[in-house]
């Protein structure tokens, strides 16, 4: 049997809901339906009794319920759908069997009855069935659908659910399953207490939930009398009539949106419109540096002309370049290639001996580099001649063990190569004169370097299969954008300090979170617009706006121990302005009193409410506490961003909104939508074909409606009009 049904613009997959009290047999027939159906399988009821797991394993009182809410919140919770092996995963921990316990069935009650923890795992469980059921990469389905089973199932949490079911049974039946479920595990069989457990969980769960009786729209299914097979055919042929409905109810949009495209052929159309109308638009993706490339570390004292040697050799001005030392803090990889070969070539900040503060740790990340790194181009300045910093360097690198080549730099003219002579001293070997100013000797000093470079990398791992989500991290400076970056890595990945304005380049690093590769950009801070900086800023503005441009979802921090500023609004206007998806970070949570946190959304209700579509969580990137809801709040975003609305869906979707909800009488005109199309997702990016011009308001007013019915949470929705006159007979 096939459920899901094909659409003008894609797939929609199926989703089936399932409700029903404890033993009904709605969890056995809801796997046995998903299976036969090739669709996900969602066990609600086992979010649940992991949350109740998670409780007691973090060793919270079950009694304290906003203990509970907030443990639950951060619990790191990951399902596999598979229906024939559904697995529960909490913090790394497989806890399939641990929530089967019959300890856990006696306590899961106190936490499903917690309001708040039925929000939060509400909310969880609507971004599963979405994910599925819109086939976005990744889903178990493969956008085919998924059945959900478990309390609210058919009237909070999927009210729109193509199949909507309740299935039941009389206490007697649920009480002889209930014993045959656990003799077959070969466990004792109390029949008081089982009797005790099964009522007395449904009198519970029926205080905060409605799923003894069916309600409007949902279908009976009393399997007292039936067998499991029976069942499941029963429930199978429901589906198929649901999915049959659906089909019919989507074909009928198709015709009635290619009805409304027919009729804009009575308007002036021009080249662009119908090039519109015929595409189907999308967002090209930026650069990345490729993992599994040779790389080349390039290290020297300050002020010898690494990142302008970099620029060089990347045959463009990347790296941030000014004529005081310390410029270049942290490493950064760049892509390059020479005579047809490729590799990574990583920029470093100047390395010093008997410094403190910000410039030893400018040092390490030098060191760390040159362990990183296949080979390594050592710059010195000939001009200067051998310092005792250099001295220290060249043992550095022996220690290593990595292949040097040496590059004489600031070398502009032949009468100056005898300053590069004396540099045979080094004991590495030949020196080559270049001056990376003019780009003398580039060429030379490449060849050295391609000859100790392995073709395969020996540190840098292969590059990972498929497309990885870029994360720009962004906000003012000294916010904890590199504190952040450090702690998701579990390493000391960028120079921090408290020096605000540390981080100058962006910093490319690939995350492993949640199972999952990410590649995580750690930015310099923006103080002020980019006319009004100055000198290095002015460079590190313009490349994170870069970085955010290449990005997918910009993660704006805050700190939230300060007011929030116009430079927090405006870097948040600068994300949403670039189209990119969108995550509101208050860090520094340890740093804030109960006062200020009244205070603090206050702010964010007055000052972001023009984002109040944007996920926003709190936390604290120097402990680490609540870093794991990133990845959770990321897929929200990033779900959002690339969400797309079948055409035939979006014009019926406006065709009510228009008939309940008319554009006001301008002038004695009221202007109409002849038709409206998504040109492109990433960001979704809306066309509106009209009679006349839109109020600004009435745009508001369709995004609101828009995220109401389909979500794009964390994605700004660009509405553009398009005001066309019929044509004249």
């Amino acid at each position: 049997m096939i459920v899901n049904r094909t659409l003008m613009e894609g797939t929609m997959g199926i989703v089936v809901a399932i409700d029903g009290p404890s033993g009904s047999g709605k969890s056995t027939v809801s796997r046995r339906v998903a299976a036969e159906l090739g669709l996900a399988y969602l066990d609600t009821g086992a979010m649940y009794r992991a949350a109740a797991w998670w409780c007691e394993h973090e060793g919270i009182d079950l009694g304290d319920g906003a203990a509970v809410a907030e443990a639950v919140a951060a619990m790191p919770l990951h399902m596999g759908l598979d229906p024939e092996h559904p697995t529960f995963m909490v913090d790394g921990t497989d806890v399939s069997t641990a929530i089967r316990d019959p300890h856990i069935a006696t306590v899961v009650s106190k936490v499903a009855t917690n309001l708040e923890v039925r929000a939060e795992l509400a909310r969880r469980q609507r971004e599963i069935i979405r994910f599925e059921a819109t086939g976005h990469t990744g889903a178990f389905s493969e956008g085919a659908g998924i059945v959900a089973e478990g309390r609210d199932i058919t009237t909070v949490i999927a009210p729109d659910a193509d199949a909507r079911l309740l299935v039941t049974a009389s206490e007697e039946a649920r009480l002889a399953r209930r014993a045959g479920d656990l003799e077959a595990a070969g466990k004792q069989v109390d029949a008081a207490a089982l009797r005790d457990q099964v009522v007395r969980r449904d009198r519970d769960d029926a205080t905060v939930s409605q799923f003894l009786t069916a309600p409007e729209g949902v279908t009976l299914v009393d399997t007292s009398e039936l067998t499991l097979e029976q069942s499941v055919e029963r429930v199978l042929d429901l589906v198929e009539e649901a999915a049959d409905a659906a089909a019919q109810r989507d074909a009928e949009e198709d015709l009635r949106a290619q009805a409304m495209r027919a009729g804009l052929a009575d308007y002036e159309l021009d080249e662009e419109d119908l090039a519109l109308l015929e595409a189907d638009g999308g967002l090209p993706t930026g650069d990345s540096v490729e993992p599994g490339l040779p790389v080349l570390a390039v290290v020297g004292r300050p002020n010898v002309g690494k990142s302008t040697l970099v620029n060089r050799v990347l045959g463009r001005r990347e790296a941030v370049v000014q004529d005081t030392p310390g410029v270049t803090r942290d490493r950064v990889s760049y892509p390059a290639e020479w005579a047809g070969r490729r590799f990574t070539i990583v920029d470093t900040g100047g390395w010093e001996v008997d410094v403190a503060g910000l410039d030893a740790a400018v040092a390490t990340q030098a060191e760390v580099a040159v362990e990183m790194a296949d080979a390594v181009l050592l710059v010195v300045d000939a001009q200067v001649g051998i310092t005792e910093t250099d001295a220290r360097v060249v043992r550095m690198l022996r220690r290593s063990g990595k292949p040097v080549v040496l590059a004489a730099n600031k070398v502009d003219s032949p009468a100056q190569e005898g300053d590069a002579a004396t540099l045979w001293n080094l004991g590495l070997g030949e020196p080559f004169p270049v001056s990376a100013l003019h780009g003398r000797g580039s060429g030379e000093v490449l060849d050295a370097v391609m000859e100790v470079l392995p073709e395969v990398s020996t540190v840098a791992t292969a590059a990972p299969e498929g497309d990885l989500h870029r994360i720009a991290l962004v906000g003012r400076p000294n916010v904890g954008k590199s504190s952040l970056l450090n702690s998701i890595a579990g390493q000391e990945r960028v120079v921090v300090n408290e020096t605000a304005g540390t981080t100058r380049d962006p910093v490319d690093e690939i995350i492993e979170l949640d199972g999952r590769q990410w590649v995580f950009v750690d930015t310099a801070g923006i103080r002020r617009r980019v006319k009004q900086s100055r000198g290095a800023d002015y460079y590190a503005v313009l490349r994170t706006q870069g970085a955010i441009d290449k990005a997918e979802v910009a993660v704006v921090l805050l700190d939230a121990s300060e007011p929030i500023s116009e430079q927090d609004v405006r870097v948040v206007q600068q994300a949403v302005d670039a189209g990119r998806a969108l995550v509101l970070v208050n860090n520094k949570w340890d740093l804030v009193d109960e006062e200020r946190q009244k205070m603090l959304l206050w702010e964010v209700e007055h000052d972001l409410a023009h984002v109040s579509w944007a996920p926003h969580i709190n936390l604290a990137a120097r402990t680490g506490w609540h870093t794991n809801r990133i990845v959770r709040a990321l897929d929200t975003a990033l779900e959002g961003w690339e969400t797309r609305i079948p055409t035939g869906q979006l014009n019926a979707f406006l065709g009510q909104l228009v008939a309940a909800h008319p554009h006001p009488l301008r002038g004695g005109k009221q202007p109409r939508i002849l038709f409206g199309t998504q040109a492109s997702s990433k960001p979704p990016r809306f066309v509106l074909f009209t009679t006349g011009f839109l109020d600004p308001g009435y745009r508001r007013f369709i995004e609101r409606r828009l995220r109401e019915t389909f979500g794009f949470a964390g994605t700004p929705i660009q509405i553009s009009v398009r005001v066309r006159e019929k044509r004249r007979r």
